[in-house]
């Protein structure tokens, strides 16, 4: 079976002295969750019931679960997947508002095949599209969504200035455990659409953390009616080893 992905073409930012510079942003195709996915399986005539099917894959989810929580590095054919922690233990204590567990999930040989098979389509040129196409931590000088606590972080991206008079604008960061740091405005030292750099508060333990900006920004400084959204995942105290592997790339809408 042939997969297609869609992509709109749009200015590359980073490279602001060549205007015929571009990036391929993806079309979302919407969203898909368990109940989509075993319609489609039932689709496939596999002849089982749904309740069948239910069983099987939350049986399957909660064993793999289970094993990579337990210290395994799972490889499902799809995904490979192990355990890692993040934060400095401090004094030989494990301290679960310094310390966190992150599992690292990285492609392997069913979804690289897959991918030998899609095709992608580009639609056309895209104006007026926000996303943010990488970070850096400004203390270490990586660019793989690490962060440090205290320091400045840089976001580039497009469309990105944080303006408007909505209560959801700004920028915030979310923990894994759904715990929502919003951004004071002078911890955003620098507001300009195509680069914002963010000062990371400096009581925010080492973790995983979602950073989404949220503005009314739109070309020439004109003000959306409705705040739209980019998030990207980020790594405060440094992102934590996958073992090899593709790295994560910073997240685009």
């Amino acid at each position: 079976m042939q997969n297609t992905l869609k992509g709109w073409l749009a200015d590359n930012t980073v490279t602001s002295e060549n205007k015929d510079d571009k990036i391929l942003l993806l079309e979302s195709a919407g969203s898909v969750n368990l109940d989509t996915i075993y319609e489609e399986m039932k689709n496939e005539d596999t002849g089982l019931k749904k309740e069948t099917l239910v069983h099987v894959v939350t049986l399957f989810l909660r064993i793999v679960a289970r094993f990579i929580l337990n210290g395994y590095n799972v490889n499902t054919g799809l995904f490979r997947a192990v355990a890692q922690f993040t934060g400095v233990v401090e004094g030989g204590k494990w301290d679960p508002a310094k310390n966190a567990v992150y599992v690292s999930f990285i492609q392997d040989k069913m979804i690289r095949e897959e991918i030998a098979r899609t095709t992608v389509n580009i639609l056309g040129m895209k104006s007026d599209v926000m996303y943010i196409l990488e970070t850096e931590d400004k203390k270490t000088k990586l660019k793989d969504g690490s962060a440090t606590a205290g320091r400045n972080f840089f976001v580039r991206g497009a469309m990105l200035k944080v303006m408007g008079d909505d209560p959801s604008v700004g920028v915030t960061l979310t923990s894994e455990a759904g715990v929502v740091t919003k951004l004071e405005e002078d911890e955003v030292a620098i507001n300009k659409p195509s680069e914002l750099t963010l000062l990371i508060p400096a009581a925010l333990a080492a973790g995983t953390y979602t950073l989404t900006v949220t503005t009314q920004y739109s070309k020439g400084n004109a003000s959306l009616k409705e705040p739209r959204s980019v998030s990207t995942t980020i790594y405060i105290g440094g992102k934590p080893s996958s073992g090899g592997g593709e790295e994560e790339r910073p997240g685009e809408l």
